[in-house]
């Protein structure tokens, strides 16, 4: 039977741990200096566990203590987390973790959390997954000077992060990415991972890296998003990209991708370098269709270079004002094009903030 239970500080540590499907954790007003531990938790599909904040207007506050990750995630599935605040304190380690040595962390829904003073080292993450993920929803958090905003999937490409919903999040000055969603190595078989192609979502965001950017070899875009398996499951996955807003960025590119894309309908901003760059990175861009989107930057506006060649790649229906707007070997039709400085006989507030 679902159960509803009320905790503080004190005492919310033991009731996390006998969770059960269809319960929900309510957590008073306070600061919370032990983490959130959740690990082996099962819920459901229909009866998800949810942890969050009696009074959402009262958020609970959890802060950073060294050696260990404030919200941990090991082996849950159908787990829900909502209305918290995150301080890092400056203290290396990330704010949301599904641990690296897990195997798996599947349907986890992040809402509403505020996550700030995780910007210690470019590699201290906000929204981090370390072990196959699947199913995950991140919706309507907001992210503040971290080192980097959301990191998903390993850096090997082994611990992928499939289907995923990504939307209405603020992510703002991170040192490296504001969003990173790893490349894909062949899929391991034993982690129940979905064999049917899937879509991650990213769409309604906000990423500026308008300051705090690392410059140099540190220097990475806005968002990256990596190539998927090029064989077995996973091999006609795609990223479906719309609705966001892309700001800023002194060193590089504000957009990088490759693998299989959908980008439209997107504003794209950048009067200190680059927009778009779909290019190799650990593999080669797959089918890519760019549309509808708004581009002004100083620099490259959409290129488009190294794709698949037995793969369609399409730039078609776009306004870019940048130098050059256009660039590389796709097919391109119906944009209207020009230079940076030409965007004010076009736009109509090509120039002054974006706010």
């Amino acid at each position: 039977i679902a159960t509803e239970y009320r905790a503080d500080p004190h005492s919310y540590a033991p009731l996390l741990r006998g969770l059960q499907a269809g319960d929900t954790l309510l957590l008073a007003p306070g600061v919370y200096q032990d983490g959130l531990r959740l690990h082996n938790l099962v819920g459901t599909a229909s009866a998800p566990i949810r942890i969050r904040a009696a009074d959402p207007s009262r958020r609970p506050l959890f802060i950073a203590r060294p050696g260990a990750n404030t919200v941990s995630l090991v082996d849950v599935d159908f787990v829900e987390v909502a209305d918290l605040d995150l301080n890092g304190l400056g203290i290396p380690v990330d704010a949301v973790k599904a641990e690296g040595h897990a195997r798996f962390a599947h349907h986890v829904t992040l809402e509403r959390l505020r996550i700030v003073n995780h910007g210690r080292h470019r590699l201290n993450v906000a929204i981090s997954t370390k072990c196959p993920a699947w199913g995950w929803v991140i919706r309507d958090n907001e992210i503040y000077r971290a080192g980097t905003g959301l990191y998903l999937g390993n850096s090997d490409g082994h611990a992928p992060f499939v289907g995923g919903l990504i939307e209405r999040n603020l992510v703002l000055d991170s040192i490296g990415y504001d969003l990173q969603i790893k490349h894909q190595k062949p899929r391991p078989m034993d982690a129940g991972l979905p064999t049917w192609p899937s879509v991650t979502v990213i769409r309604r965001n906000v990423f500026s890296k308008a300051v705090n950017a690392a410059g140099g070899e540190h220097a990475q875009p806005n968002v990256l998003v990596g190539h998927f398996p090029v064989s077995g499951d996973g091999v006609a996955d795609r990223y479906v990209i719309h609705g966001n807003v892309f700001h800023e960025n002194p060193f590089e590119a504000l957009f990088q991708g490759e693998g299989n894309i959908a980008l439209y309908n997107n504003v794209f901003v950048n009067r200190h370098g680059s927009a778009i760059h779909i290019q190799p990175h650990n593999g080669v861009p797959g089918e890519i269709d760019i549309f509808g989107n708004t581009v002004l930057a100083s620099g490259h506006g959409i290129s488009v270079t190294g794709g698949n060649p037995v793969m369609r790649q399409r730039v078609r229906d776009n306004v870019v004002f940048a130098n050059p707007p256009l660039q590389g070997s796709a097919e391109a039709s119906g944009n209207l094009v020009g230079s940076f400085d030409n965007a004010v006989l076009h736009l109509r507030r090509a120039v002054g903030p974006l706010e």
